[in-house]
């Protein structure tokens, strides 16, 4: 739909937006830190494939079930306050007309506009005005679970596929090196990335990212090095 207005507005890429950033992000860092504490216990190459492998297609599944489970559930209490909307308006249209007025009247405007206003949206679409305006259910921020499920699947396989690949063409004597500064770049790429996808100040999303990511490959490479030294 064609806008007027030339500023452009971010909040509604929230629901896919979240879902991908995490996705990358917790397929990235996962990733990479198993296969970070794997690499410092030194084990054979077929091990260190079979570990990235299937942390990459186990993490997606989870991702994309978490994902559906999650958003499901909120699909499922948004359509239950339509439908007690939907049972009020039936019931008492008046005193929702009433209620959505007395919204108007605090977010500042005139009485007696404030209930123009409700009049005539309730004479537009009644259920849409107090969706949006009572409850804050709007078509840009519905809940979509598939949507969810197959942005974080994806984005989780696209962030795990780079500590992967280290660990595939990287000799083993550099492979805890490679992996730490590689998914460290991944990780501040793509919180410069997101950053500029929802309109946000990239310096703060990509130090977020990288401390802790670098806290995560720090902890796990420390654990196999432990644990590597005791076998």
């Amino acid at each position: 739909m064609y806008s007027q207005h030339s500023e452009a507005h971010f909040s509604n890429r929230g629901n896919w937006l979240r879902a991908g950033v995490l996705g990358a992000n917790d397929g990235l860092i996962s990733t990479a830190a198993l296969l970070m504490g794997m690499a410092a216990a030194k084990p054979d190459f077929e091990t260190l494939l079979l570990t990235g492998v299937s942390a990459l297609a186990g993490g997606a599944v989870s991702m994309a079930a978490g994902e559906y489970v999650s958003v499901s559930s909120q699909t499922d209490t948004e359509k239950a306050d339509l439908e007690k909307e939907k049972r009020e308006l039936a019931k008492n249209p008046e005193a929702e007309l009433d209620e959505l007025t007395t919204i108007y009247t605090m977010r500042g405007l005139p009485q007696d506009l404030a209930r123009q206003v409700a009049v005539a949206l309730h004479k537009h679409d009644a259920l849409a005005a107090h969706a949006q305006d009572e409850i804050g259910i709007t078509h840009a921020n519905a809940a979509n679970p598939l949507q969810a499920a197959m942005a974080s699947a994806a984005s989780f396989v696209v962030g795990a596929v780079l500590p992967l690949a280290v660990s595939l063409l990287m000799p083993s004597e550099n492979l805890i090196a490679g992996l730490a500064v590689l998914t460290l770049a991944g990780l501040a790429a793509l919180g410069w990335f997101s950053a500029k996808l929802g309109g946000a100040r990239p310096l703060r999303a990509v130090a977020r990212v990288v401390i802790w990511g670098a806290v995560a490959l720090g902890v796990t490479g420390i654990i196999g090095h432990v644990i590597g030294v005791a076998v």
